[in-house]
């Protein structure tokens, strides 16, 4: 038998992280059994649907490399592979159910099943439909259709006995049937239900293995009765824990939590996306974290699994982005960085290529990047205590007269690179007895009004050039001097 596996979302909005996750989780696991990996988008529920919600969902998969083998775009055996194209495949199924007895017409109307659902809630009871159009004669059935009466067809739930199915992943799940409602199968426009329509397209597309989020575990009883009133086989199921933000929150947009496309504009690298998220409830089962995509199909095996929910942690997929960062060819980074660096800097006052090597390992997001570097295009306001370095012994009086020591030797240096900023400040350090930083560490301040920098104090000088450098040191003097008199 050949693994065959679907990714089916519904086109209403941004890919989730956790949409995601189970998108990668079932395409590693066509790959590493040898099978196929196929997208379906359900539609059904089409007063949801967001306009390029679907050729989203596309880009998205093609983006992080998870191919499908059969696809609306790009075809297959099975198709059509959209929900809503496949309209008039399904009441003919759901009609079958009629005439097997395992299905009913309904024709409630919405404010009858308003009134029922209000007197359950009156009483503190669980609504149920009371399968009060399953006693209607076949005589009434059919004077009610060609009347062109609107209807609903819905499934006859057993009320007896209990239904039961193994999950890989959280093992035998077993429900009183008393408990199942009578779902709708088909809906008054014609369309399927999601519940209905995912069974019908699953058998038919030969779906094997249906990996999706545990918040689903509920309803599969109900897709297994539908399975046994056709005589079909059903799948094996894999239901995932939930991606969470914090202990008692699922990740959710509406709570402004990012989502895939989010964390791109951000700067995030795919790969480390992809990377960070294989590992939300999975263990690889060695202390291995940095996987690629061909090493995750070889790797991901579903017995690594986790029952538990998974917390999205920012600080952890932040630090797989800078390993990712670091470990990007220069020209690659170069490419990535370049348009960040130009919200901050302009490419014709600095040298870009000077730059990119400076920063690479010292960028975690490629959003820090203008924050990493507005200070060469203005010094900005900063407080005299930045000089004070408790580490190197500094202090804002030691910092004034190192800078006044230090602004004629470098006004004398020529030309002006690392090699001969580095000549002047180890002058000055050998000429006075002080260590590297009681110098260099007043020379940062002064040129960037920044504690943390891209780089150390001779890379400053070279960036921002001779006469800009000079202007701050000179800045600093007056600035330090107010406070060292």
């Amino acid at each position: 038998m050949q693994v065959r596996t679907r990714f089916a979302p519904s086109p209403t909005g941004y890919m989730h992280i956790g949409n995601l996750r189970s998108a990668l989780y079932t395409y590693l696991f066509a790959k590493k059994n040898g099978g196929k990996f196929i997208l379906r988008i359900e539609d059904t529920d089409q007063e949801r649907e967001v306009e390029g919600a679907v050729e989203l969902i596309y880009s998205t998969l093609k983006k992080v490399g998870l191919n499908y083998d059969e696809g609306p775009d790009v075809g297959g055996d099975y198709g059509p592979y959209i929900q809503s194209q496949r309209r008039g495949i399904y009441k003919g199924y759901a009609e079958e159910l009629v005439k097997k007895g395992a299905a009913y017409y309904c024709f409630c109307t919405a404010e009858e099943l308003e009134a029922a659902h209000k007197a359950a809630q009156a009483k503190g009871e669980t609504y149920k439909y009371d399968k009060h159009c399953l006693h209607l004669s076949p005589e009434e059935v059919d004077k009610k259709l060609k009347s062109g009466a609107p209807y609903v067809i819905r499934f006859n739930a057993p009320t007896q006995g209990e239904t039961s199915f193994t999950d890989a992943v959280y093992g035998e799940i077993t429900v009183e049937n008393a408990t199942l409602d009578d779902i709708v199968l088909l809906k008054s426009d014609g369309l399927p239900t999601y519940n209905f329509a995912n069974v019908v397209d699953d058998h038919l597309m030969g779906i094997t293995h249906v990996l999706r989020g545990n918040e689903y575990l509920s309803s599969t009883p109900k897709y297994n009765l539908i399975y046994d009133a056709f005589g079909w086989e059903k799948p094996a199921y894999v239901h995932l824990p939930p991606v969470m933000k914090d202990e008692k929150r699922k990740l959710s947009k509406r709570h402004g939590d990012p989502s895939f496309e989010d964390l791109l504009a951000e700067g995030f690298l795919k790969d480390a996306i992809v990377n960070y998220i294989a590992l939300l409830g999975w263990n690889p089962g060695t202390n291995q974290e940095m996987f690629s995509l061909a090493e995750l199909e070889q790797a991901f095996d579903w017995t690594g699994l986790s029952k538990s929910p998974a917390i999205f942690d920012m600080a952890k997929l932040t630090w797989f982005n800078a390993e990712y960062m670091r470990r990007l060819p220069p020209e690659e980074y170069a490419a990535l960085a370049r348009p960040w660096l130009q919200k901050a800097l302009d490419p014709e006052k600095f040298d870009f290529d000077y730059l990119y090597p400076l920063l690479q390992g010292r960028t975690e997001v490629l959003r820090d990047i203008p924050g990493m570097v507005d200070f060469l295009n203005e010094l900005p306001d900063y407080d005299n205590a930045l000089y004070v370095h408790k580490k190197m012994k500094t202090t804002v009086e030691s910092a004034h007269t190192v800078l006044k020591e230090l602004m004629p030797l470098l006004m004398a240096v020529e030309p002006w690179n690392e090699d001969t900023v580095q000549q002047a400040c180890k002058e000055l350090v050998e000429r006075t007895g002080r260590k590297n930083g009681q110098v260099l560490w007043p020379l940062r301040i002064a040129l960037s009004g920044k504690m943390a920098t891209p780089c150390g104090a001779y890379e400053l000088c070279v960036l921002l050039g001779k006469e800009e450098s000079l202007r701050r040191i000179a800045a600093g003097i007056g600035q330090t001097g107010e406070q060292a008199e």
